[in-house]
């Protein structure tokens, strides 16, 4: 059983409401000093309830990673994208998170005609979603869709740290803290000083005190 209170409510409004196709979409990584912010995109057969279930925040890494696969395999479609580092730094944060949701949304195989979406904003200073949409404030929690949009966001963004950045940049340890900013993280910039990977805008702080 899903562990959300109400998991298909959200979904079963825009049904009623004459949608025929509705995703979740959600992000993960907007917070961290340093990588891209990733997003999923979620279309599931209506009404499915996946076993434990839940915002990807309050699961385990072990658990996401096999909800991750069950998700995969029982949705009717599913899409990852991202926003890099220099969209992050050219649009700001918002916008670039709202830019790697569209793009995930844009890049299901069956279209939607609706989307539920985590967050309290559809539009920034430079970029607004696109597909009629309903945000969702803690939508993580609420919506079966948004949930498992949250579940490959998250994991996508955490294996491409683990896999690609802390590989290209072993001495910052970026698979310990994931981008994050940390007190280890900290301490490796103090030592190193950024790196290609790092939002420099994100760092205005640390600078200000070198």
């Amino acid at each position: 059983m899903s562990e959300l209170e109400h998991p298909w409510s959200l979904e079963e409004e825009a049904f009623a409401a004459g949608c025929a196709a509705v995703c979740g979409a959600d992000e993960a990584g907007a917070g961290p000093l340093a990588g891209p912010v990733y997003a999923a995109a979620v279309i599931l057969p209506p009404g499915l309830m996946i076993d434990g279930l839940n915002d990807s925040k309050k699961l385990s890494a072990k658990k996401r990673d096999a909800l991750f696969d069950v998700i995969c395999g029982e949705a009717m479609s599913f899409a990852v994208s991202a926003a890099s580092v220099e969209e992050i730094e050219e649009l700001n944060i918002l916008n670039a998170r709202l830019l790697a949701m569209q793009r995930a949304i844009d890049a299901l195989g069956l279209s939607p005609d609706f989307a539920l979406i985590d967050g309290d904003k559809d539009h920034g200073t430079r970029f607004a979603i696109s597909t009629p949409c309903r945000m969702v404030v803690g939508g993580d929690g609420r919506s079966a869709s948004i949930a498992a949009a949250s579940i490959l966001a998250k994991v996508s963004r955490d294996r491409y740290v683990c896999e690609v950045l802390d590989r290209e940049y072993p001495r910052y340890q970026f698979a310990v803290h994931k981008g994050y900013g940390t007190k280890l993280h900290y301490e490796m910039l103090d030592t190193y000083g950024p790196c290609p990977a790092h939002r420099m805008s994100f760092l205005k702080k640390w600078e200000s005190r070198r």
